[in-house]
């Protein structure tokens, strides 16, 4: 008797696995599946850009992948016409990136953006160069950066840190991080946890140990603040 010999498991690329975790970060808020996919220009340059560095970094040296680049290069270039949103392919970005409104986005070539982060309309994420160096900032896990907001420099931003809209970083901003202004000042270690949203952030210990520790900072500067005597 002939026996059935298993088939083998497909194995997707990992672009089609980060495009599935961006498109669940649409979905986690309350998005429904055919706007995410027909009518969010922030999930279409996603995509473009997914599939852009896939494609290239996945490719051999060689010919083919020469006119890869120059493929990808020109998809990419309609896609920030018709978007507004400017991915270079060498940007380093992880799972979960969450764009909430479409248009004049610039993020940078090798900069470095983490998990699970939300990026506003009008941000730019800029280079500094001097001579030969480049600098480009690096963006930690959970990160919300708000609209019209500007980070440029040789800085980091901490996980789970908030950049309130219109702020202009230029220094680098701690863990958990309010920071507001121009040029943007910290307010608050209350962190970004109530403006960003994905499958199993519950259960994300990274975020659970991220959170306590906020929970914990709050409380003993609360109890400092009560043992302040109040003037007569």
């Amino acid at each position: 008797m002939l026996r059935r010999l298993p088939l083998p498991a497909l194995r997707l690329p990992q672009w089609c696995h980060l495009i599935r975790t961006d498109y669940r970060r649409y979905r986690a808020t309350e998005e429904s599946a055919l706007t995410t996919i027909f009518l969010t220009q922030g999930f279409w340059a996603s995509c473009v850009y997914r599939f852009s560095r896939g494609l290239v970094h996945g490719m051999r040296p060689g010919p083919l992948r020469k006119v890869l680049k120059a493929f990808t290069a020109l998809l990419q270039k309609l896609t920030e016409i018709v978007t507004g949103i400017c991915i270079p392919r060498e940007c380093n970005i992880g799972e979960g990136f969450y764009i909430g409104h479409y248009g004049a986005i610039i993020l940078p070539r090798y900069g470095r953006i983490g998990h699970n982060c939300n990026v506003g309309q009008n941000v730019t994420i800029g280079i500094v160069v001097k001579g030969a160096k480049r600098w480009t900032p690096t963006i930690g896990n959970r990160v919300f950066i708000g609209a019209h907001s500007v980070i440029i420099g040789n800085l980091t931003i901490g996980d789970d840190a908030m950049i309130c809209a219109g702020s202009v970083v230029t220094r680098s901003v701690p863990a958990r991080g309010v920071v507001m202004g121009n040029p943007a000042k910290i307010i608050s270690l209350d962190g970004s946890f109530d403006y960003v949203s994905y499958d199993g952030m519950e259960t994300d210990a990274d975020r659970r140990a991220s959170l306590e520790a906020a929970r914990k900072q709050a409380a003993t500067v609360a109890a400092a603040a009560a043992d302040v005597p109040t003037a007569a």
